[in-house]
């Protein structure tokens, strides 16, 4: 069983989300990639196939693609703590690795959902999607925190590993790439080659995308229960991998 303090996981939630929010220039600078493949690629596809609409078809696979960035990258902010002598003083606190773990995993996934919110309100804008209803937002919502979660777990594990900030970008540029390309988040599964369908097919984001996308769009391709049922079992298993090894991190 997990030993958590929930007003320790708050504490450092607080201080993921304010140091997110005090870089303004982080903010705005990340919109620049998701939003040049929304409407450079969105808009020329489109122009292509106009029966197939696929600029809206893209706009999760977008938003799913602002939360990737965001929330593997997240897992620098342990080898910062690290070089600065923070996390020496995280890991004297009274505090279960758990609860250190569990509270950067909120702190990271709750800068996600800011992030591919703000490209989730200009998609809507340049694409005229209609919003869907109530129901579907919060669920949505579920999906993108399930996605979120799972993915600053897996940035947490390699930042564990890992002792400087030249080794992690790369290493995340190298896992994100493939990881985002060879997804369902550009291209619906059944227009794919086989080869490239089986690969999407067991790529963990896969799933949490055609949620998002069933919610938003109803132009999913799986049950939307697998869907939650795939993502919340890879979270389950990264976040105790990144418990795991947060626990064994050197300072």
């Amino acid at each position: 069983m997990f030993n958590l303090d929930l007003s320790k996981v708050y504490a450092i939630w607080l201080r993921e989300v304010k140091r997110y929010l005090n870089s303004k220039a982080r903010i705005v600078s990340s919109l620049g990639q998701p939003l040049l493949f929304l409407i450079a690629l969105g808009g020329g596809m489109s122009a292509l196939a106009p029966e197939m609409h696929y600029q809206t078809f893209l706009l999760p696979g977008i938003v799913a693609m602002s939360v990737l960035f965001t929330s593997l990258f997240a897992g620098v902010s342990i080898i910062w703590d690290r070089d600065f002598g923070f996390l020496k003083e995280v890991l004297a606190a009274p505090a279960t690795r758990e609860t250190i773990v569990l509270g950067r995993v909120l702190g990271g996934a709750t800068t996600a959902l800011i992030q591919g919110t703000l490209i989730l309100i200009i998609g809507i804008i340049v694409t005229g999607l209609p919003l869907p209803s109530i129901e579907s937002i919060i669920l949505m919502y579920l999906m993108m925190l399930i996605m979120s979660s799972f993915l600053v777990s897996a940035g947490i594990a390699v930042a564990s590993v890992v002792q400087e900030v030249e080794t992690f970008q790369p290493i995340m540029n190298f896992i994100i790439m493939p990881l985002f390309f060879l997804s369902n988040g550009l291209f619906p599964l059944e227009k794919m080659p086989e080869w490239m369908r089986a690969i999407s097919t067991f790529n963990p984001i896969s799933y949490p995308i055609d949620g998002v996308r069933t919610l938003l769009t109803a132009q999913g391709h799986f049950p939307l229960i697998l869907d939650f049922g795939v993502s919340i079992l890879i979270l389950a298993v990264l976040f105790s991998i990144a418990t795991y090894l947060f626990s064994r991190t050197n300072i």
